[in-house]
């Protein structure tokens, strides 16, 4: 399977600055790497970062006009100061490498384990962090190794160093990697100026802000790090040019990256959250800097609070959606997130029960505990809307479902950006809970939600698309509370033969059960909760059911939780073959030793299927038109 490539994808900062330079002009060109695709390598945002801004470490009041030296996004942790002294770089589950000669000579062509991330946070000089921080307090032999590594970095990587991806991937981490160090520098040798020695530093600098400038990725989390990146250098240079020229890219980019209804432009839940963090970064930079961040950005944030509090599941994480390793909400204090990261255990109690974004998210649960534990109730994610672009998956119409405290349907996750067969699958609609057509290994296109219907106990969404080449579908999706289950009836047509294949992705520590064409059932050995699959006639005769678990040819049937880990887990795939097709699916979570039972009857041009879960007696009505409805 050939990996694919992404396609490329106000209120006004009011500036309390006496004095601007009002005749700049500013030259930008949208960086393109990665051979014509949109930059991805990003801050991993499943990296554990302070949801809000930074408390400063001082004790007295904080002083105006400083730039905030940022975190190092958890690389430092695997690069203690003993590393830095044998020029060693470790990152991820890699195994630690000597990348120089013991003396901060460094090569920075290395790329040993050929992998993208891996050679960008080298570039980035994050992992000299714990160097930085004892230089900070005074360490000299410290700040002399840094110092080193970062002035050899200068000196083999010269401006513009864009014929190296790596290095200018990583210039907005690098820029505070190299502010944080200045920083150091003062305090650690405790000077006012720089020493004479130093004065690379901020050329270097000035460098870097040549780059950021003429080089702006646009409005999403990279646009918004440079961003800040830019404004960095201006706030520790004195540079109120600079500085006006990130406030304005800020203030435009805030109502494209976060939308009126709190959705990102990312299609990522963890890059949401990310985002939340970064733009909440963003008010602390502009204000610790004589900047008033204005009204805007705080009020989408607010809005996106909303959002990812919707798009927590039942077990406390977001929903695995796009580029997204499994990643706990944030409890934030003071905020609607609060409650949702604490699994209901601290602050208000959220009022809405249903989300549904023009971005193109469903969020919905049965409740945030008010009758039952919070982790017992059921929720559920449902994609449509926009074109797949940045971190996004062609995931339209997939669906994520927990229930009983547990995860029922799964997303296959992300494998991480090492351009490959796994990623390639990983973003594809093969590796999510959705009709698929084996034909069509395109993009995606937009996807409308026909109708919906929100009802106490049940709520009704249909979905439509066209996969091209004459292939349409449609899905209609009913979510039932009491008992809690999930009917889908998904419909295609197509103007030759295909074969069509609705695919649920289970748990990896699940084992599946297959009886005849009708029925399979999932269960981890020993646990008190199953997962029932029915695959019911409708319009059509079922075919026998198929398993996957842990192929690699087609890859099917595995799950990344995050992106150093792959584990087989089962794919049930229900099948039709021919120029159109008609699956209805009813996913239902129960005990282990329950029984679930149908029986179907007609009633004028509907089927019933009347549904017997655990002893609890239901009745779902399915229409020719692909109308799903509880009646009982």
């Amino acid at each position: 399977m050939p990996a694919k490539r992404l396609r490329k994808a106000g209120t006004t900062l009011r500036l309390s600055i006496a004095l601007l330079l009002s005749a700049i002009v500013v030259v930008t060109s949208l960086v393109i790497p990665w051979d014509n695709s949109t930059p991805e390598a990003a801050p991993d945002p499943t990296v554990a970062r302070t949801p809000e801004p930074p408390t400063p470490t001082i004790t007295q009041a904080p002083k105006q006009d400083v730039y905030t030296c940022p975190a190092y996004s958890g690389i430092d942790r695997a690069n203690p100061l003993a590393n830095l002294y044998r020029d060693t770089f470790a990152w991820g589950t890699s195994a630690p490498y000597k990348v120089g000669n013991g003396n901060g000579d460094v090569d920075w062509s290395l790329n040993p384990y050929e992998n993208p991330s891996w050679y960008m946070w080298f570039h980035s000089l994050r992992w000299l962090g714990q160097g930085i921080a004892a230089a900070d307090k005074g360490d000299k032999r410290a700040l002399a190794r840094v110092s080193a590594i970062a002035r050899d970095w200068v000196k083999d990587n010269p401006y513009t160093w864009k014929s190296n991806v790596g290095a200018y991937e990583s210039t907005m981490h690098r820029t505070n990697v190299l502010i944080c160090l200045r920083q150091a520098t003062l305090s650690g040798l405790k000077v006012a100026k720089l020493p004479l020695s130093y004065t690379w530093l901020d050329k270097a600098l000035q460098e870097h802000a040549w780059f950021l400038q003429k080089n702006y990725s646009g409005d999403w989390n990279h646009g918004t790090d440079e961003s800040l990146a830019l404004f960095g250098i201006g706030c520790t240079l004195g540079r109120n040019d600079l500085k006006k020229v990130a406030a304005d890219r800020l203030s435009n980019a805030i109502k494209t990256s976060i939308d009126t209804q709190g959705s990102t432009n990312e299609q990522s839940t963890a890059y949401a959250q990310f985002n939340y963090s970064l733009w909440g970064r963003a008010i602390d930079v502009l204000q610790k800097c004589g900047v008033d961040p204005g009204t805007t950005i705080k009020a989408r944030r607010r809005e996106l609070a909303k959002w990812l509090t919707l798009a927590t599941n039942s077990l406390g994480n977001l929903h695995q959606i796009g580029d997204s390793q499994v990643v706990k909400t944030s409890p934030v204090e003071g905020t609607v997130l609060e409650y949702a990261g604490t699994l209901g255990q601290r602050g208000i109690r959220p009022t809405q029960r249903i989300g549904i974004f023009d971005a193109g998210y469903i969020f919905g649960r049965t409740g945030w505990g008010e009758t039952r534990p919070f982790t017992q109730e059921s929720t559920y994610s449902i994609r449509f809307g926009p074109a797949r672009k940045l971190h996004g998956h062609e995931d339209h119409t997939s669906v994520t479902y927990t229930s009983r405290g547990r995860d029922i349907l799964i997303d296959g996750g992300h494998s991480g950006y090492k351009w490959d067969d796994w990623r390639s699958w990983a973003k594809s609609q093969f590796s999510h809970n959705q009709m698929t057509v084996l034909s069509t290994a395109a993009d995606h296109p937009v996807t409308k939600l026909n109708r919906s219907s929100i009802n106490a106990t049940s709520e009704f969404y249909e979905l439509s698309d066209s996969l091209g080449n004459g292939i349409n579908r449609t899905r209609g999706v009913l979510v039932l509370k009491d008992p809690d289950l999930m009917v889908v009836l998904d419909r295609g047509t197509s103007v030759s033969n295909e074969e069509y294949q609705t695919l649920w992705h289970l748990p990896s520590d699940q084992k599946v059960s297959v009886q005849g064409n009708g029925s399979a059932a999932a269960a981890r050995p020993g646990d008190r909760v199953k997962t029932v699959l029915l695959q019911v006639p409708f319009q059509q005769e079922t075919t026998p059911i198929q398993v996957a678990t842990g192929a690699t040819d087609p890859i099917q049937g595995w799950h990344y939780e995050n992106i150093n880990t792959r584990k087989p887990s089962p794919v049930v795939k229900f099948t039709r073959s021919g120029r159109s097709a008609s699956i209805l699916s009813l996913i239902v979570p129960v005990r282990t030793n329950a029984a679930v039972t149908y029986t179907t009857t007609q009633q004028g041009g509907r089927m019933l299927i009347n549904l017997i879960v655990d002893k609890v007696k239901t009745t779902i009505a399915v229409a020719p038109d692909g109308t799903l409805q509880r009646v009982k």
